[in-house]
């Protein structure tokens, strides 16, 4: 009679019950795996090898392996969660040590670095030093800038008008931007900014000439003109100074309304260039171009159609933002976006070869094979779903299914034994 076979069975369904157990604890876990106990049956060998008729002497465990399946992606609203739809794992450095993870629940630390609860910082790709594309040779941790985005001073200012055909000369021949009847109409003001990041007003007047197709524009800063030849005057001089416009820009259109000339050139790029204008803030030199391609003289009113600029003041930490192939953003309140890394995501070739660390961690070991470390949503690496997290692959359901064919083999085993004690009790009371 043999007691180890039927208490090997104990044991292999004892394990099976601790397996299925832990599934069940972690069917809540951010990116848990569920386990699979694997069992192999066991013969007794001999120095001639195993017998032709060998009977079995139990089962083992011969691995409990985890299933890499993918887990649902669950949205939740918080940008600091990150979810792999696709193969692949998050990387993190723990003193060092890199290590695997499918859970993307970070957060930040004191120092504004990127970590999962266990504080392990999560690995990028770095940008370049020239600003296009990320060094995928080097990983970096993932840091939060915590200071402000720098202003940029304006350069460029595109605006597309029409002009209307039908105009006529202003009444007052002499211009003054405070007189409206010396100009035809106005773009109302465009905010730009110096080096500072201080907001200024820079305004165009039209005004129509005496030829059909003739406009001239006149170019203000902050109500000091930008024409050439312009002078801002200075009232309280001895004796005062008068304010002079200056120069206006010329402006022909065809008998198609299309922009053909500005000033005594056909307009290739559109482009007039303004008089430098020195702020009051301690800023450097604003240098405007105004860009005007596009415009036209059609109908019978005034219209505005585009105008933007290309500077913004300093801003604040607003959001963060991950698109889908991992880049990171970080999105400031003067609609500043700066990249500040890719994520990196990691491959196995055989990911069952991980070693569990705990935590929702994974460590490379021989039989995982080499890491191989590449950028989301390239080759055969998986998608960042930003703003959710991917649950547990535990069914539970099918746990409890298994746990109930778990108690019933440590049932039939522990009767088997009592049946083999039967057996040996007979035996021994024969007389």
């Amino acid at each position: 009679m043999s007691f180890n076979t039927s208490l090997s069975g104990i044991n292999a369904a004892n394990a099976d019950l601790n397996v299925t157990a832990n599934n069940i604890a972690n069917v809540n876990t951010t990116g848990f795996k569920e386990s699979r106990a694997e069992f192999a049956d066991l013969f007794a060998y001999s120095s001639y090898g195993l017998a032709r008729n060998a009977i079995g002497t139990g089962v083992k465990v011969s691995n409990v392996a985890q299933q890499f399946s993918q887990g649902n992606i669950d949205p939740t609203g918080r940008s600091l969660d990150f979810a792999i739809d696709g193969e692949g794992f998050f990387t993190v450095n723990k003193n060092g040590s890199l290590l695997y993870t499918r859970a993307g629940n970070f957060q930040t630390d004191n120092q504004g670095y990127i970590i999962p609860p266990d504080g392990a910082r999560l690995q990028v790709f770095a940008p370049n030093a020239n600003g296009n594309g990320f060094d995928v040779g080097r990983l970096s941790d993932l840091q939060l800038l915590t200071t402000d985005s720098p202003p940029s001073a304006t350069t460029e200012i595109d605006m597309m008008v029409t002009l209307p055909g039908n105009a006529q000369p202003p009444l007052l021949t002499t211009f003054d931007p405070a007189e409206p009847n010396s100009y035809n109409a106005s773009s109302g003001g465009v905010t730009v900014y110096d080096s500072l990041g201080v907001a200024h007003v820079q305004t165009s007047y039209f005004v129509k000439g005496a030829d059909p197709n003739e406009w001239f524009v006149y170019n203000y800063i902050d109500g000091m003109p930008a024409n050439p030849g312009s002078n801002p005057g200075d009232p309280n001089a001895t004796p005062p100074v008068p304010a002079d416009p200056g120069t206006p820009t010329r402006l022909v259109f065809s008998n198609n309304g299309a922009l053909e000339t500005i000033g005594t050139t056909t307009p290739t790029d559109g482009r007039i260039t303004l008089e430098a204008f020195t702020p009051g803030t301690g800023a450097g030199t604003l240098n405007l171009t105004l860009n005007i391609y596009g415009s036209t003289q059609y109908g019978s009113s005034f219209a505005l159609r585009d105008v933007r600029q290309n500077g913004y003041a300093a801003g604040k930490l607003s959001e963060i933002s991950v698109s889908e192939d991992g880049v990171v953003f970080a999105r400031y309140s003067n609609g500043d976006d700066k990249a500040l890394g890719q994520v990196a995501l990691t491959k196995f070739v055989n990911p069952q070869g991980l070693q569990p660390q705990g935590n929702n961690m994974w460590a490379a070991t021989y039989s995982s094979g080499s890491p191989r470390t590449g950028a989301p949503d390239t080759s055969d690496f998986g998608q960042i779903a930003a703003g959710s997290l991917e649950s547990s692959t535990v069914d539970l359901t099918e746990q409890l299914v298994n746990m109930i064919v778990a108690q019933r083999n440590f049932q039939a085993n522990a009767q088997m034994i009592s049946t083999q004690d039967q057996a040996t009790q007979t035996v021994l009371n024969i007389r």
